[in-house]
């Protein structure tokens, strides 16, 4: 049984292609990353290299078409894609094109009776359901959910596809200004939440980061609502999953939505003035306190006043 991986992010990429090669061991098969408009995006593993007379990347539409086109030449019963905005769009895409099951959000894959399982998280992470759908399937996938394939590069093979026009006309384009760090691989994560009463005091957050040797991230009141850090520091049910060795709440309530992505944390610190705050409920430590006196004193005690 042959595998197909996609994603635009060159990282989880390597992901799916580490999940996509466990799923084709199991029956002899291989995992194959499909990498569109001749440009590859790593040096592991086997890749598919598609040849289209349009630009693919950027249409989500093309690219369903393009890796419909390239499912046939493999057929291939599992189709593994990063689950992004453009992932979620290439694969309703791919899926009403080629008339397959879509689980979604799912990792720790299986298939078995010619079935494609996996485990979801539900309830905000409280749980975790096995869903299910048959062969052939797609899967999207969080990064974060498989460790990245390392092993040697594979051949390389080109798929002439054929789609239709562009869907997407591109008026413009314009650099991110994301910040080029990415939470998921964070060891230390200081967040700051509704609890502190001004931007400009993200800067204190930051110093204790930086004292722990960590990053700064946020819960949504910060990122979405005031806009006070971006999009790709929102910790939580709608932002990023985490996993860090140590995580510090500063100021977070801790509701079930924040919760839901920093459950897989190793050891969670909160501090908060409310004693009463959810996010003690899950916390390994806490602190009740203001934290404008806390934080100091966490600083001076190591050594940075």
């Amino acid at each position: 049984m042959d595998v197909l991986v996609f994603s635009e992010n060159p990282h989880l990429a390597a992901e799916l292609l580490s999940a996509g090669a466990g799923l084709a061991a199991a029956s002899g098969g291989r995992a194959y990353s499909v990498e569109a408009d001749s440009v590859r995006q790593g040096t592991h593993g086997n890749a598919l290299l598609l040849r289209s007379e349009v630009p693919l990347l950027g249409d989500p539409a093309l690219l369903a078409e393009a890796i419909s086109a390239a499912r046939k030449t493999k057929v291939a019963p599992v189709v593994l894609i990063g689950s992004t905005k453009t992932g979620r769009m290439v694969a309703g895409g791919l899926a009403v094109l080629d008339q397959l099951c879509v689980l979604s959000d799912v990792r720790d894959l299986r298939v078995d009776g010619g079935r494609l399982t996996g485990t979801r998280g539900v309830y905000a992470g409280k749980f975790n359901a096995l869903v299910g759908g048959p062969l052939p399937s797609i899967a999207l996938i969080p990064q974060g959910s498989y460790e990245p394939f390392s092993e040697p590069s594979g051949p390389v093979e080109e798929v002439r596809v054929t789609t239709g026009p562009p869907k997407v006309s591109r008026e413009e384009l314009r650099s991110s200004a994301k910040s080029s760090l990415d939470l998921r691989g964070a060891k230390v994560i200081v967040a700051a939440g509704r609890g502190l009463k001004a931007k400009e005091d993200l800067a204190i957050v930051q110093r204790l980061a930086d004292a722990l040797g960590g990053v700064i991230g946020a819960s949504r009141p910060l990122s979405s609502d005031l806009g006070w850090l971006g999009e790709e520091y929102h910790i939580g049910l709608t932002g990023v999953y985490v996993h860090p060795d140590l995580y510090v709440a500063v100021g977070i309530s801790g509701q079930i939505q924040h919760v839901a992505g920093i459950r897989d944390s190793k050891v969670i610190v909160a501090i908060n003035r409310d004693k009463q705050a959810p996010i003690f409920q899950v916390s390994d430590y806490g602190v009740v306190g203001d934290l404008y006196e806390v934080v100091p004193a966490l600083l001076r005690a190591l050594g940075r006043p």
